[in-house]
């Protein structure tokens, strides 16, 4: 599932609706629409960033001559959102939570996501 992806530039967290690139070679910054997917050497920009970036003495910046607009979810995001949620919703044993370095391992990396059972109510 695609989510929204944030501006690359410290302490923002807007949206990122542009994607810069630099052609080194050639000393030029090019922003443009956002990509479709990310890049290593590309970086997501929120408008903000994407208007008012500068470049070195020397660099040229080359971009887009339109309006920046935010993706709109697409039916296949809605789609996997509805299977992901069918899929955690087919346990058919309860879910016993396990102390944190048995479910991981040592040196193992966690997940973000985890099911929790339901809570007893008295």
């Amino acid at each position: 599932m695609r989510s929204v992806r944030k501006c690359s530039r410290s302490g923002c967290g807007n949206a990122a609706v542009a994607t810069l690139t630099y052609a080194y070679a050639d000393s030029t910054a090019v922003v443009g629409p956002l990509a479709t997917s990310t890049e290593p050497h590309s970086y997501d920009l929120c408008e903000e960033h994407a208007v008012k970036l500068t470049v070195p003495r020397g660099w040229e910046v080359v971009r887009y001559d339109g309006e920046f607009a935010a993706p709109e979810p697409s039916v296949d995001d809605l789609t996997a959102l509805a299977e992901a949620v069918r899929e955690a919703g087919r346990t058919s044993a309860p879910v016993e939570p396990q102390p944190e370095a048995q479910a991981a391992g040592p040196g193992a990396r966690r997940g973000h996501l985890r099911v929790l059972p339901d809570p007893v109510v008295d």
